[in-house]
Formats: structure tokens, sequence, C-alpha cells
């Protein structure tokens, strides 16, 4: 299943979130070109054609969330095939997800980070069918990896200087995952707890 097949919009409790549009450029350029943004994303968004050009190209796997009339968050779910032997790669085909997401910068530290990747991984899950999600950011990104394990994802691997910043130096990064069962079985957990 695709993304553009899900039931949109699909609401939290304060965002409501669609694929993204070609219109919906300018509005997310407004705050993801603003300084500082870009210090722990992976593109450097400074040319407004470019980052135009990008959105477009990657549309199919990219969604906003709105506050009111505001688009205040942006993400990816870019679902791939996961390594596999060549006897099984038709039946794994399409079951693993890498998220992202970012935050307009006058909403960091309302939890909107979190909100918005407890719904990708109900997207992915309960939308999508998925078999397994990830999540991957620089070890320093203290705030994404906060967002990922308060989302119940589990980190599998810390990379030594793996990553090479803008800054011009090796970072360490984080690659956090979760799979179906595990996030069924949380769900699970809570609503007979709850």
């Amino acid at each position: 299943m695709l993304l553009s097949e899900l039931s949109w919009p699909r609401r939290t409790p304060r965002l409501s979130l669609r694929p993204a549009r070609v219109e919906d450029v300018g509005a997310l350029w407004a705050w993801q070109s603003t300084p500082g943004f870009t210090h722990w994303m992976p593109r450097l968004h400074n040319d407004p054609e470019k980052f135009a050009a990008h959105l477009t190209g990657v549309l199919d796997k990219t969604l906003v969330g709105s506050l009111g009339d505001a688009l205040v968050v942006s993400a990816k779910v870019d679902v791939h095939d996961p390594w596999s032997q060549d006897e099984t790669a038709a039946a794994s085909a399409g079951t693993l997800a890498e998220i992202g997401w970012a935050v307009d910068p006058a909403w960091h530290g309302r939890g909107l980070g979190t909100e918005l990747a407890a719904e990708l991984l109900a997207i992915c899950f309960d939308g999508l069918g998925l078999h397994r999600v990830v999540a991957e950011c620089f070890a320093d990104n203290a705030a994404s990896a906060a967002i990922m394990e308060r989302v119940g994802m589990r980190r599998e691997a810390h990379y030594r200087a793996n990553s090479l910043h803008r800054d011009g130096t090796w970072r360490d990064s984080y690659t956090y995952a979760l799979l179906a069962e595990e996030w069924f079985a949380a769900r699970q957990a809570v609503s007979t707890t709850g």
C-alpha cells in the first residue's frame, strides 16, 4: 500500500496530517530556511529553487502537518525493501520504512515532534502494514533521540564517527528501530492497563 492510498487527513491531538503538495513549498520554506534550522538536518536549505526541486522530488514520501492554518511540521515515510536473500526478496518487498521529521522552530519544545513521530508509527504499522520502522540521528541531537525513545523505539546502533557533519567534523550517529509486533504489544499493554 502507498501513503497516497490511506485515508487523509490523519489527526493527532493537535495536528492534521496529509501528504505534501507542490503548493506547500512556500509555507515550509518560510521556517525550514531559518538560521539554525538545518544544523542537524541532512540538507542545507539555503536556496528556494533547490528546496522546491527537492520537495517536488520526494512528494510521494513526504507528509505535512498543520496546527490551525499553519504548516508547522513535515515528515518523511520512506518505504523500501529490507536486506534479504534472493529467495525471500519478493516476500519482504516494501516492508521497511525510514521515518524522519522536522518541526517549525517556533514550536520546538512543545511536544509536537513526539506527537508527530507517534503518528508516523501508527501510519506505518496500522495504515501501511509494515514489518519494521527505523529512524536515524546524529548522536549529539539529543532532542531527536529523546523523541525516538519516547515513542517506544529502541536504539539498535551507536556508530562511532561515521557521519561527516557540514561543519567538517566526524560525528557519531544512532539508529533506532521498532517492529510491528513490538508496537502492537505496547498498544495492547496500554489499553489493558488504561
